[in-house]
């Protein structure tokens, strides 16, 4: 069974910073690559930023980009997503998925529609 739980989220202050985890079970993580995805209250879920098998090719959305990075550990199966001086704009669930690539293919995508699998989310809020 395919299983991906988020962790790290929680309530943090106006340019604060949070590490989000992404722990994968029952796939071999390095034949996929992993996205991280946002949803707030009343909006439409976001790309945020995606990592390709190998960790090299990476991804970030325009409202993120200099502030989020992306990583993964392949031997530990997790992937993070490391946010810094964060925003109230920032609020959100955030969500990883996994979008099986096989051994030939090293890109990412921040479009939902490529990914399988999904976590159940970790809420962040950012809030003074």
């Amino acid at each position: 069974q395919v299983q991906l739980v988020e962790s790290g989220g929680g309530l943090v202050q106006p340019g604060g910073s949070l590490r989000l985890s992404c722990a994968a079970s029952g796939i071999t993580l390095d034949n996929y690559a992993i996205g991280w995805f946002r949803q707030a209250p009343g909006k439409g879920r976001e790309g945020v930023s995606c990592v390709g098998r190998n960790g090299v090719n990476t991804y970030y959305a325009d409202s993120v980009k200099g502030r989020f990075t992306i990583s993964r550990d392949n031997f530990k199966d997790t992937v993070y997503l490391q946010m810094n001086s964060l925003k109230p704009e920032d609020t959100a669930n955030y969500y990883c998925a996994a979008w099986y690539r096989g051994v030939r293919n090293y890109d990412c995508s921040v479009y939902g529609s490529q990914y399988t699998y999904w976590g159940r989310g970790t809420q962040v809020t950012v809030s003074s």
